[in-house]
């Protein structure tokens, strides 16, 4: 039996447009909810949430029955962090502040395994092989990783045809928010200088058959990026959703008393 089938790495492969959203609240049953939303795919963020790996794992198995297809984001690029998403079953990683060939060569290595990887070769008792179940995942499994990066500055931004050139990259994913502070323009990634650098990242990813990827809130913004070719493109965040919602409704009622 083969490891799983990625819907998403497939997706992207077939230059489809794919819709996501962030999940920050590092919750399993927040992320059940929002596997019932209809989002083409979730992320599970370890970089600016409080989750850990058992966190991690528990909403990688409630998402296992919805349609959302999730993707784990790790704090950092460190080897010993992605073999442990990889075998809590995550397929699809995305690691945040690449900004160097010779990283996106690393991250490619962490997640493939020998001889032309690094990844630990422990899947008889990992729940990505079905504890055991899965007998020929170490001879599949590789063809359904599924590797995105981050490049969110400006020396990502100028190492980024390096990077375009590492063969085992799926896709590359812009960050507006880190791009915009090491630009100048903390908080302000809708500053024309950003949006510019922004979008003609995404053109220059999409024409080398790669998937670019963007995290917007603004509507312009992002149809600013599909039109650039971006591919994955998450819209919301579960935790700016509720905060809003939540905002909104407090003041409206307490406004009725003035």
């Amino acid at each position: 039996m083969p490891a799983p089938h990625n819907p998403f790495k497939q997706a992207l492969k077939d230059g489809e447009t794919v819709f996501g959203c962030w999940l920050a609240l590092a919750d399993p049953y927040s992320a059940e909810l929002m596997g019932t939303a209809g989002f083409d795919w979730l992320v599970i963020d370890g970089e600016h949430s409080p989750n850990d790996l058992r966190s991690i794992l528990a909403q990688l198995q409630v998402l296992e029955a919805s349609s959302s297809h999730p993707v784990v984001r790790v704090p950092i690029g460190e080897t010993y962090l992605i073999k442990q998403i990889l075998d809590a079953g995550s397929q699809t990683v995305l690691v945040p502040m690449v900004d160097t060939a010779d990283h996106a060569r690393q991250l490619v290595r962490d997640v493939t395994y020998p001889p032309h990887g690094d990844r630990g070769v422990g899947y008889a008792i990992s729940r990505a092989a079905r504890f055991s179940q899965i007998a020929d995942y170490g001879l599949t499994a590789n063809e359904q990783i599924c590797l995105l990066v981050q490049v969110e500055n400006r020396k990502g931004l100028e190492n980024l045809d390096d990077i375009l050139a590492v063969d085992g990259i799926d896709g590359v994913f812009i960050g507006p928010a880190d791009l915009a502070a090491d630009m100048g323009h903390m908080g302000n990634a809708a500053h024309p200088d950003v949006l510019a650098a922004i979008t003609g990242a995404i053109a220059k990813i999409d024409a080398t058959g790669k998937a670019a990827g963007i995290l917007s809130t603004d509507d312009e913004m992002t149809q600013a990026a599909i039109q650039a070719g971006a591919r994955f493109v998450a819209v919301g965040a579960d935790i700016l959703m509720l905060s809003h919602a939540a905002q909104s409704l407090a003041t409206k009622w307490k406004n009725t008393l003035k």
